[in-house]
């Protein structure tokens, strides 16, 4: 009958945080750091860790996906309301005699810095045009 092996000494440095995070772990389980760390060490060189490993990575890829597509979507909008605000303004601003043009152009700097103040409170504070856009159109029974 052999005598149960005697576990081996390793010491390991860890950064502040992960040294607070597996004391934390630790504690709530009732465990030793070492049991812990054994543990872990042990679940990173088992043969699946590979899979659990292109588990997480597909995870995070499909992630970024869903954002990218989103990002898409929001571009999409931004550039048709832009479109569709140029296609007004074009249509509805007649052109100006000059004396009139200079006068505009003097009040355009004031108007514009207006603009880009309630510009940065809107995005501040939101919501988005993008929320409102999909409020509205869930409220109205569209897909």
């Amino acid at each position: 009958m052999s005598k149960p092996s005697k576990k081996q000494r390793l010491s390991v440095y860890l950064d502040p945080a992960v040294m607070r995070r597996l004391a934390e772990h630790a504690a709530r389980r009732d465990h030793s750091r070492s049991l812990i760390a054994e543990a872990a060490i042990e679940s990173f060189l088992s043969p699946d860790a590979a899979e659990r490993q292109e588990a997480a990575i597909t995870k995070r890829l499909d992630q970024l996906d869903r954002r990218m597509t989103r990002m898409e979507r929001d571009l999409g909008i931004s550039v048709e309301m832009l479109a569709v605000f140029v296609r007004f303004w074009v249509a509805t601003t007649p052109a100006l005699p000059e004396p009139a043009a200079q006068a505009a152009r003097a009040k355009a700097g004031e108007r514009y810095d207006q603009f880009v103040t309630a510009l940065g409170r809107r995005l501040a504070k939101g919501p988005k045009l993008r929320q409102e856009i999909s409020e509205d159109v869930a409220a109205d029974g569209e897909p």
